[in-house]
């Protein structure tokens, strides 16, 4: 267990956060998660029965020093990190036009900001495992509508996975951005409900995480978009 790969997740209590985590617990690593909601974490801790393995950290993805922090303390804890998952964010579910401007300043940090500070603050740990950085985006982030707000910081974690595999590939660390198509997750809570059509699963969009996670030493996975069948755009 002490030589078992470590992976540290944002907003691993719920959805594709919590559905990585549980793929990697039964594969045999060691996983930290992070989130905001103490009482969520203790939740998805006791319901995998609490292992060893498993470390919650509560704190926002989006401030430095608590990012910082969760990095610092899985180091602590489990002696390296091998991969990190920017998975935390969510969306207002308005528009540019019509919007409700008071929320789109905590939605920006966390999906554009907060990703970018998990890289800042695990890359020294990940250049001495040569590991590997997946940034959870959107199809959102590939496809235009009308007034999205959310869908532009989907486009902007498009971007910084590029931008990022561009700097950090020379010390040997991978960088896979995975976007998501519609998914069955609390995402759409906000909403009044799921929409219309066939939807993925959180574990599905977990298997595609774990497989460009697990692919052979050398091979650098980028972009994998995964949409359930059925959805045009």
């Amino acid at each position: 267990m002490t030589d078992a790969p470590v992976t540290l997740i944002t907003g691993g209590g719920s959805g594709i956060g919590a559905a990585v985590a549980r793929r990697l617990l039964d594969a045999g690593q060691r996983v930290a998660v992070t989130g905001r909601g103490e009482e969520r974490l203790r939740a998805f801790s006791a319901e995998l029965g609490d292992p060893a393995g498993l470390l919650t950290l509560r704190g926002s993805a989006a401030e430095h020093t608590q990012v910082v922090s969760a990095v610092e303390a899985t180091l602590k804890e489990f002696g390296r990190i091998d991969t990190v998952v920017a998975n935390a964010g969510f969306a207002t579910h308005d528009s540019v036009a019509e919007g409700d401007p008071a929320g789109w300043t905590e939605m920006v940090l966390t999906n554009v900001l907060g990703p970018a500070l998990l890289i800042r603050a695990s890359i020294d740990a990940l250049k001495a495992t040569r590991g590997r950085i997946v940034l959870v985006g959107s199809v959102a982030g590939f496809v235009n509508t009308p007034g999205n707000i959310y869908g532009a910081t989907k486009w902007a974690v498009t971007g910084l996975a590029e931008n990022t595999r561009r700097e950090v590939t020379q010390w040997g660390v991978g960088v896979t951005l995975i976007a998501p198509g519609r998914v069955e997750t609390p995402f759409w809570d906000g909403t009044g409900g799921l929409p219309p059509g066939e939807l993925l699963t959180a574990g599905q969009i977990a298997d595609s995480v774990v497989w460009a996670m697990t692919q052979p030493a050398g091979v650098d996975v980028n972009t994998v978009v995964v949409r359930p069948l059925g959805q045009p755009n």
